[in-house]
Parts: C-alpha cells; sequence; structure tokens
C-alpha cells in the first residue's frame, strides 16, 4: 500500500514538474491541461507562481496556414526536423521530446542573432497537425532537406522556401528574418 502512495506522489512530482518547464518556455495552459494531469486550479496557481502573472486568455492557434508561409515555414521545419530526430533516437514522452526539441531550436536560432518565430505552444501544435495528418514533412528536390508541407505535397515537384524563395524574401531584416545574399 505504501508503494501505490509513493507513486501517485512520484506522478504528482513529475507532472509539476513537467508543468513548471512548459510555463518557463512559455506555453499557453491549454497546453498544460492537455499534457499534465494536474487540475485547472492547480495549473492556474503554478502558472501565476511560476510566470508571476496569470496566464494569456484566447484561443490557441488552429489553422495549418502559419507553418506554410516562408519565414515560419523555414522554423518550423527546422523544430519538426529536430523533434522528429529526438523521438526517433530517444525513450522520451512525446510532450517531453517536443521540449527538448523546442530548446534546441530556440539555441540554434539565438546562435544566428534572430528571434525565433515558433513559441512553444505553436511547436506543440505543430506536432498534433502532423500526429494528425493535417501537416507533413516533405523531401526538397533541390536541397534534399525535409520541410513542413500540406498532407498530400508532391514531393516529386517539391521545392523548399530557400530553393525557390518567394519574390520579396530576404529584401527586409524584420524580427525573424534571414537575409538572403
Amino acid at each position: 500500500m505504501a508503494t501505490a502512495s509513493t507513486k501517485s506522489v512520484l506522478n504528482d512530482s513529475r507532472q509539476v514538474e513537467r508543468a513548471v518547464a512548459l510555463i518557463q518556455l512559455g506555453a499557453r495552459l491549454q497546453v498544460l491541461e492537455s499534457e499534465t494531469s494536474l487540475s485547472y486550479e492547480r495549473l492556474l496557481r503554478l502558472y501565476k507562481e511560476v510566470a508571476g502573472r496569470s496566464p494569456s486568455k484566447g484561443q490557441l492557434p488552429f489553422s495549418t496556414d502559419w507553418f506554410l508561409t516562408w519565414q515560419p515555414n523555414i522554423h518550423a521545419s527546422l523544430f519538426l526536423n529536430t523533434y522528429e530526430y529526438m523521438s526517433k533516437v530517444s525513450e522520451l514522452d512525446d510532450i517531453d521530446a517536443v521540449m527538448k526539441a523546442y530548446r534546441l531550436y530556440s539555441e540554434q536560432i539565438a546562435a544566428c542573432g534572430v528571434e525565433p518565430l515558433l513559441s512553444i505552444t505553436r511547436a506543440w501544435r505543430l506536432v498534433k497537425f502532423v500526429n494528425n495528418n493535417m501537416l507533413a514533412m516533405t523531401k526538397c528536390s533541390k536541397c534534399g532537406g525535409h520541410f513542413v508541407t500540406e498532407a498530400y505535397e508532391n514531393a516529386r515537384h517539391f521545392e523548399c522556401g530557400l530553393c525557390t524563395p518567394p519574390a520579396r524574401a530576404g529584401k527586409s531584416a524584420s524580427v525573424g528574418g534571414i537575409l538572403l545574399h
């Protein structure tokens, strides 16, 4: 009997640790509710304690379109390639792989001197979209890189946004901008 209560205390501790890590990465409350077994009230108190403010209100982004636009696609593809690699080579739970891949994505983007366009909430949503076959990864026919695309993109003729950037791409150094030379 002592073992059962110990396990629940340990599981509760792991759930709190996961929630704290997600909050520190900037996850929305809906992500925490989905990825932990903690009650809404407890998550709300934890969020206020860790973040020092109330969580953002409003719905999560639901459209797949954002991930298919030029700059967000490059960021989303970098994250998703990292996530898929982490999922294949480790025994991590899905959300833990998302968090580790997001940290690596953020570090790599910061090393380039660019602001991340992808939030942890969008990264989490991206993985959900791919798992539900709403988005996929397609190999570029020019460079061979794998990029986020619509689920049934014709891989034979697919060219990524780096090999074939849109006409106005790289014309400004806006946040998240990648200048093409």
